[in-house]
């Protein structure tokens, strides 16, 4: 009897749900993800945060309402692994330190990325959120700073789109970038509504 990607996804899941791999986790392990191998979405971001370390869902934060905005979706169509896949660099709250949470940790990437990407085969557009995830999806196509990779979003779409994080610590940035709101947020949109 031959295994489906769906019956092999869901065990890699429940592998990925039961790691331990990092020690020292200040709130312990936790790893936070979603994905259905019908997925055409995937979210790639940094780690989970405290709160939704708390909750048990990524993005159940006031970075998750923005983003949800950004993508004109609501909670339930978010929540479906079957829309979105969400597969963050780190799946465990990695701590704080002096300018807010610390780094994924970087034991989980090169455990866990590339039998998880692999499972999902069909991804159409992959949101890439923060620096960590574009040193990772990006590569040497990446600029020196965030905000010239966000801005050469064209060079990637429609498959992929570098995006700040969502978080409320980049008021000042989506302050500074009003093309982002109006010419990105839209086009976003559209591509969602598209593959949703």
């Amino acid at each position: 009897m031959t295994t489906s990607g769906s019956d092999r996804l869901a065990k890699l899941l429940g592998e990925v749900r039961a790691c331990t791999i990092c020690s020292g986790l200040p709130l312990g392990p936790k790893p936070l993800l979603q994905a259905d191998s019908a997925a055409q979405i995937l979210l790639v971001s940094q780690a989970p945060g405290s709160k939704t370390h708390e909750k048990g869902r990524p993005f159940d934060d006031i970075s998750g309402k923005r983003l949800r905005d950004w993508l004109g979706v609501t909670e339930d169509q978010f929540y479906d692994p079957r829309l979105f896949a969400i597969i963050p660099m780190g799946f465990c709250f990695p701590g704080t330190g002096k300018g807010g949470d610390m780094p994924p940790r970087p034991e989980c990437a090169p455990a866990w990325r590339k039998p998880l990407l692999q499972a999902l085969p069909n991804i159409k557009l992959t949101l890439v959120l923060g620096q960590y995830a574009m040193n990772w999806h990006l590569g040497e196509r990446k600029s020196k700073t965030l905000t010239e990779t966000v801005e050469r979003w064209q060079e990637f779409w429609p498959e992929l789109l570098p995006l700040p994080h969502p978080s409320p610590r980049n008021i000042r940035w989506f302050k500074a970038n009003p093309w982002f709101e109006t010419d990105v947020i839209p086009v976003l949109r559209d591509r969602v509504r598209e593959l949703t």
